[in-house]
């Protein structure tokens, strides 16, 4: 008996943890155009994301990662994070210049003109994101909660119904198309904001350290949000 007991005990297999930590993605770009030429290449969305990673906010771990400013290459690699980080949560992060304040996106058009060529000289003219897609996504993220949160902690922000059509519209809208087809991702929510450039790219700018700031208050406030549902 002694020996069947000290058997069933060896065996027994370690319990493992009842709840894991839940994910954040955060993505951020690359340096394009002339910022990309500039002895310090620099684009505010990617300092103020990387800012986070490896953090916890209101009990979820944050991971943060950069996207290039390349149409297919963006949403590719997008994909492909989905799928490794499995997020309850997606906020992507672009940099909008004449931009004063932060930009929530509400929505994601199917719909592609570049003025400018990406960072792989490509500039695409009047094409859908998908052919076969829907002509616009709604962001998932409670857009109204999140400006109030900002404007409660005096941080310059407003709704924005254009994300533009360049990449960063690019992605959100293949962020929404994933979120709302994909059976893996099914409940996480997701969207995109707009920050504005930093002090040494010129004006209408914010400081670093603000638009860090105001990124902390967009997630404790979604994933606020997504709890009390």
């Amino acid at each position: 008996m002694i020996g069947c007991a000290l058997c069933l005990f060896v065996m027994r297999p370690t319990p493992r943890p009842s709840t894991l930590e839940p994910t954040v993605l955060l993505t951020g770009f690359d340096a394009f155009g002339a910022d990309r030429l500039a002895p310090e290449p620099v684009n505010a969305s990617w300092l103020a994301v990387q800012a986070f990673n490896g953090s916890v906010v209101a009990g979820h771990r944050v991971r943060a990662e950069q996207l290039p400013t390349v149409f297919a290459q963006a949403s590719a690699q997008l994909r492909r994070l989905l799928d490794a980080h499995r997020p309850a949560l997606v906020v992507c992060v672009g940099q909008a210049g004449g931009r004063s304040g932060i930009s929530l996106e509400r929505v994601a058009v199917n719909r592609t003109v570049a003025h400018m060529p990406d960072n792989a000289g490509q500039q695409p003219r009047e094409l859908a994101v998908d052919p076969g897609g829907p002509a616009a996504y709604f962001s998932t993220l409670p857009v109204h909660t999140l400006l109030r949160a900002l404007h409660g902690q005096r941080l310059p922000a407003e709704l924005s119904d254009s994300a533009g059509a360049f990449v960063c519209n690019h992605v959100f809208y293949t962020l929404m198309q994933v979120l709302a087809s994909v059976p893996a991702h099914a409940g996480a929510r997701g969207g995109f904001v707009h920050v504005p450039c930093l002090p040494s790219q010129g004006s209408p700018c914010l400081p670093l350290s603000t638009t860090v700031r105001a990124l902390r208050v967009i997630l404790q406030a979604a994933i606020g949000a997504a709890r009390l549902k």
